[in-house]
């Protein structure tokens, strides 16, 4: 469910404000299709990512201490904890991963069948992996730090990098983009051709839709952070990726700009993105750190506000 968020009438860039008529903002803020965030949010909140003259903030607010972009200093310092290791890791990840994911393609081939079963099974697996992708986004720019031993550097360091220099994820490579993600779904891809290879026929069929329900929930988790990238590109995609942005099959680049505004606190699904809305209009990210901060006493997004403020 695409909110339309046409950016450029309320732009600043010519000296001209143009964001006056969102008086009415707050008169709909009590209505269930009342926005997430409005045009005026967006402007003022977040990093500019579809100026070609790569402006970092709103002009009256041009410095020597950048709110966010490659010049700010905690997005420098984070680029650089990126190690060789890590880089090892991702590698192993991304070869196994489409090793896997090809032998269970081709073994599963034989077995396909078009019925509505099938279809059910492939919205749901789809329907999974934007939940899961949701719920690991908000789990780490929520909670836990990069100092932490293991975790922090290798796996909530590019999420805090990401929300200060949004676009840096447009100037990592194919690895860096995407070796988490195909990690997560090396042990499920190795079940399903574990089972294609051993599992009888009439057993094969008779699972099938399973089969097909977690390899299509695989596919879209593993392609979660590419599909992230593409919503940050606003030069140079291809068209056939313009299209399923624009048919909201995958995350599209306005409804994502939702997350980006400061502080980072919702739509936090980017595989398709087709849950945020509902999971937003259920206050479902709220409640789950209001309670986790009463038990707990740890303030949301601690971590990520003290790398923001790392400005010089």
């Amino acid at each position: 469910m695409t909110l339309p968020l046409p950016l450029p009438p309320c732009s600043n860039r010519d000296g001209v404000n143009s964001c006056d008529h969102f008086d009415y903002a707050s008169t709909m803020a009590s209505t269930l299709l009342a926005p997430v965030k409005t045009e005026k949010d967006i402007l003022e909140h977040s990093m500019y990512e579809d100026d070609p003259n790569a402006n970092t903030q709103l002009p009256n607010e041009v410095g020597s201490e950048p709110r966010w972009g490659p010049r700010h200093r905690g997005a420098q310092e984070l680029a650089e904890l990126y190690s060789p290791g890590k880089r090892l890791q991702e590698f192993v990840c991304v070869v196994l991963c489409c090793t896997l994911c090809v032998a269970a393609g081709l073994l599963m081939a034989k077995y396909i069948r078009p019925d509505v079963f099938l279809l059910l099974a492939a919205i749901a697996g789809v329907l999974t992996a934007d939940f899961a992708s949701g719920f690991v986004h908000w789990a780490a720019d929520t909670w836990g730090a990069v100092d932490l031993p293991l975790i922090g550097k290798n796996f909530l360091r590019p999420f805090r990098e990401h929300h200060i220099d949004p676009t840096s994820i447009t100037r990592h490579d194919f690895i860096e983009t995407n070796g988490d993600n195909f990690a997560i779904t090396i042990p499920v891809l190795a079940r399903i051709v574990w089972q294609l290879v051993t599992y009888d026929v009439n057993e094969i069929n008779e699972k099938f839709h399973w089969i097909s329900y977690w390899y299509l929930c695989c596919i879209f988790v593993a392609m979660t952070n590419q599909i992230h990238k593409w919503s940050h590109t606003y030069f140079g995609l291809p068209a056939w990726v313009v299209c399923l942005q624009e048919w909201h099959i995958v995350l599209p680049r306005r409804h994502h700009r939702i997350h980006h505004v400061a502080p980072h606190e919702t739509y936090f699904c980017i595989t398709t993105g087709w849950l945020n809305w509902p999971l937003e209009k259920l206050h479902f990210w709220s409640i789950l750190e209001n309670i986790i901060e009463a038990l707990t006493g740890c303030k949301p997004r601690a971590d990520d506000m003290k790398w923001a403020q790392k400005r010089s």
